[in-house]
């Protein structure tokens, strides 16, 4: 009775059991704070509503030559995130240098670079895309702006993590030859880590295709002001091709974005 081995499962079983009571107090508590009234009268009809715009979309909106349309709203919204991306992967390379313990003698140094990116990825693409219209105006540039500065935080963050697992064999061989800094970084970091950082690169495009999607709901370009727009009119048959629209631009930029990784690294 005094063997440990027989106690262990014993003590694993109260943790989970205990773990298992916590969370369904957790649940019960959140639960009984919700203000639930029932549903409206209305949702019956808006739900069917909803159901017929998406299952008969606009397809007159696809492309409409006197005005916007799908088309342009989703090329808009491609290249919205292309531009946000490509600015975002050159401006955080020395945000990716700074924060990299390797690539500096003092602590202080590279945990000021990651304190740093840690309060870039505190906001919200929505918030930098409003704090950029304010600044800019309402358009597509407001986009590109929201979208660039918010990736640095992540882009930055993976390029220092692998700036920090490079194999430094080829660092101190430049080194005993008598390189410098600049040297060593171009020649014996850079070429081991741009395959990643261009990988990188690629996945966060695809993040920003999605991101892109939705800025426009707050008037910085793309598809979503034209989703906003058909929303408050209630126009669900334009909703339907929209999204449907969206879902095919996301669809054909992975396939591309992951066979493009793939070459790379």
């Amino acid at each position: 009775m005094n063997d440990p081995t027989l106690r262990r499962p014993i003590g694993s079983r109260l943790r989970f059991w205990a773990l298992a009571i916590l969370l369904i107090i957790i649940y019960i508590w959140a639960f009984r704070g919700m203000q639930f009234e029932g549903l409206q009268g209305t949702a019956k009809s808006v739900s069917v509503a909803i159901l017929d715009g998406f299952l008969h979309p606009d397809w007159s909106f696809v492309y409409i030559p006197e005005g916007e349309d799908l088309l342009r709203g989703l090329l808009d919204t491609l290249v919205i995130s292309v531009l946000g991306t490509f600015v975002s992967a050159f401006v955080c390379l020395p945000f990716a240098f700074w924060a990299s313990s390797n690539m500096s003698r003092l602590r202080t140094l590279s945990g000021s670079g990651k304190f740093v990116l840690s309060v870039i990825r505190v906001f919200p693409e929505m918030i930098v895309a409003i704090l950029f219209i304010k600044a800019v105006g309402p358009g597509s540039f407001a986009g590109v702006l929201a979208l660039g500065i918010h990736s640095i935080g992540m882009l930055a963050k993976l390029f220092s993590e692998t700036i920090e697992s490079v194999d430094h064999g080829p660092q101190e061989a430049l080194i005993a030859c008598g390189a410098n800094r600049w040297q060593v970084i171009f020649f014996a970091v850079l070429p081991q880590v741009i395959p990643q950082f261009l990988s990188y690169s690629l996945y966060r495009f695809e993040i920003n295709i999605r991101s892109a999607t939705t800025l426009g709901l707050v008037g910085a370009g793309g598809i979503g002001t034209p989703l906003l727009f058909a929303l408050q009119m209630r126009n669900w048959n334009r909703v339907g091709v929209i999204l449907l629209g969206i879902v095919v631009l996301i669809i054909l930029t992975d396939l591309v974005s992951g066979w493009l990784r793939k070459r790379i690294v």
